[in-house]
């Protein structure tokens, strides 16, 4: 028996984020859509269920309560993450999902056709093209490159109240010392994963 919506239900109540039963349906839905896309696309290395549900999907929602203000960019989404969960549990927000590559921002387009969403966006382009100066409370990023570099890249989206959130593995502390900029650093768990993991914040303004 699959017991893929018992692993969501007991990560998110151990996480303390409050669920509904569509969301969840929601959730699983996106990921059969990944598994389906993956056997073509290649959108990710990960294979099984199980460690999708855990390494794509909890680990996407450890960051909701990092998410602030009405508009969020997720830059480098790949299959969508972590934006499509991220999107699914946070209705009220609206979400642009960037990435250079065609081939996974097509998988994410059909999954939003396919989820119904309707706040959600995506983005086929390089961040530094997007434009869109000043748009964003929050620009997110599950670590494509140093932090000084992704601040560089991304810091042009932010409103000036905005912030960066950026999740890493390990404190990166050599990445941090050198930003020049205020930074808030909190360790978190992701039900089901052995590995270290951090959400740092940083303030666009210095």
């Amino acid at each position: 028996m699959d017991n893929s919506r018992e692993i969501l239900e007991q990560g998110l109540a151990e996480m303390q984020i409050p669920v509904s039963e569509l969301q969840v349906d929601l959730l699983l839905a996106f990921v059969q859509l990944i598994e389906k896309w993956n056997k073509t696309y290649n959108l990710t290395a990960i294979r099984h269920r199980e460690d999708m549900l855990r390494l794509h999907i909890l680990d996407s929602l450890v960051l909701v309560p990092f998410v602030a203000g009405s508009k969020v960019a997720d830059i480098g989404t790949g299959a969508g993450l972590p934006g499509i969960p991220l999107a699914i549990l946070l209705p009220n927000q609206q979400f642009t999902l960037v990435d250079s590559n065609s081939k996974k921002t097509r998988f994410v387009q059909q999954a939003i056709l396919e989820l119904k969403l309707q706040n959600v966006e995506v983005k086929h382009s390089r961040v530094e093209e997007l434009g869109q100066a000043g748009v964003y409370d929050v620009v997110m990023s599950r670590a494509f490159a140093s932090l000084s570099d992704i601040m560089q890249l991304t810091q042009y989206l932010l409103q000036a109240e905005g912030v960066l959130v950026s999740m890493k593995g390990h404190t990166p502390k050599e990445e941090l010392d050198a930003l020049g900029r205020q930074y808030q650093v909190d360790e978190i768990r992701v039900p089901g994963v052995d590995a270290e993991r951090c959400v740092v914040q940083i303030n666009k303004k210095i």
